[in-house]
This record gives C-alpha cells, sequence and structure tokens, in this order.
C-alpha cells in the first residue's frame, strides 16, 4: 500500500479531473480507437508519475541526540567546509542532498531538539547543483538546538523545477527526529549545516535515504 503525503492530495485530485476530461473529449471527439488507447496509456502514465512524487514511505529513524540522519532522499553532491553567512556567521561543514524529481521529497528534521531558528528567503531558480543556489535561490533555513546544546542547520532549496517549498518549522516548536519538517516540490536540494568537527560519515557519490541513514556525529 503506498502512503501518500497530504501534500499532494490536492495536487492529485486535480490531476486527476484533468486528465479525465482530456479522456473524456477524446473518446466523444474522436472515432480512432488507437488515438484514445494512447492518451489513456499516456494519462496513466502521467498520473502513476505524479502519485510516486508524493508517495510518502514509512521511515524508522535511528534516535541518538548527537547523531545526524538525512532529511531527505537524493545524492550526496557536496561536502565542503563553507563561510555560513545568515546564522552562525562562521566558518561551518555543510552536506548537501541533490533531490531529483524521482526522489521521495518529504524533509524530515536531522536532528532532535528545539527550534531556534526557520527563516524564508525569496531567490532565483538556479538549478539545484549549482554552487551558488545555496544562498541565491528561494530557500528556507531552519536552526535546530539539540538537548546537548549544539546547533545544525538544515536548508530546502528550490531548483530549475522545483516552485513551491513548505516549511513546517516553527520557532520555539519541538523538533522530533525524523519527522515531518517540510515538502519540496519537483526536484530541489537540501543542506545540512555543522560545527566544523562533526564527524562525517557519508562521502560525496552516497545515496543519502530520508530519515534513517545517520550522516554525522556531533561533538
Amino acid at each position: 500500500m503506498i502512503r501518500i503525503h497530504h501534500e499532494g492530495f490536492r495536487i492529485l485530485l486535480q490531476t486527476l479531473v484533468i486528465l479525465g476530461l482530456i479522456n473524456f473529449l477524446v473518446i466523444w471527439l474522436s472515432d480512432m480507437e488507437w488515438l484514445e488507447n494512447s492518451v489513456l496509456f499516456l494519462s496513466l502514465v502521467v498520473y502513476i508519475l505524479v502519485l510516486q512524487f508524493f508517495r510518502n514511505p514509512k521511515r524508522f529513524p535511528p534516535q541518538g541526540d548527537d547523531i545526524v540522519i538525512a532529511p531527505a532522499d537524493g545524492k550526496i553532491v557536496a561536502i565542503e567546509e563553507i563561510e555560513e553567512p545568515e546564522y552562525f556567521k562562521k566558518k561551518m561543514l555543510q552536506i548537501s542532498i541533490f533531490m531529483s524529481p524521482l526522489n521521495v521529497h518529504v524533509n524530515r528534521y536531522p536532528v532532535p531538539g528545539t527550534v531556534k531558528y526557520s527563516q524564508y528567503h525569496a531567490g532565483a531558480y538556479l538549478v539545484a547543483w549549482h554552487p551558488k543556489s545555496s544562498t541565491l535561490n528561494e530557500r528556507t533555513a531552519v536552526v535546530v538546538e539539540n538537548p546537548s546544546g549544539v546547533e545544525v542547520m538544515h536548508k530546502q532549496i528550490a531548483g530549475a523545477v522545483a516552485r513551491r517549498i513548505i516549511n513546517y518549522a516553527k520557532v520555539g516548536s519541538k523538533a522530533i527526529q525524523g519527522a515531518d519538517c517540510g515538502f519540496i516540490r519537483f526536484g530541489s536540494r537540501v543542506d545540512i549545516v555543522l560545527p566544523l568537527d562533526a564527524n562525517i560519515l557519508v562521502k560525496v557519490g552516497d545515496k543519502a535515504r530520508g530519515g534513517e541513514q545517520i550522516l554525522a556525529e556531533l561533538k
């Protein structure tokens, strides 16, 4: 049984109605069976693709105050030292995960604790793997302080196709490790910003599994 994220309910209904109308018009206006069958087949393919985009598989997050789990499915495209300009304003480590349209697009809290910062930024729509997309694209930035007092940032970054970032994090709210913290449509990137002394457990090119895979250990 496929679990569907609630962010997809309205779009799936709209898609079903539009495809149904298209098929109705084709059947009504055409007497060519091959055309009717072709449109029906293409409609099924389109609906299945939209359906799989909004799937929300159950994940079983490992629990630990000092571990950082992947906030999203996708490919790890960068692990680098950066000068973080928005909140920390100092050198930090950043892990970047690129989410293709075929990945699960649910975003999850990487650490437990309290939300200390949550901010939306309007911006451009560079391709998500562009080095400057992290600071120039439409994005959100969320900082969670874990029970040990260590702060971790995750950023939802729109890509060339994504036009809708949904962020559930509110300042002062409780962050449950592995629980939903947002959603992005339709292809994008998530960055995790960590202290320099974090022990990174993954490498560039690895496939991240949101809500389950441990990316790093905090000290």
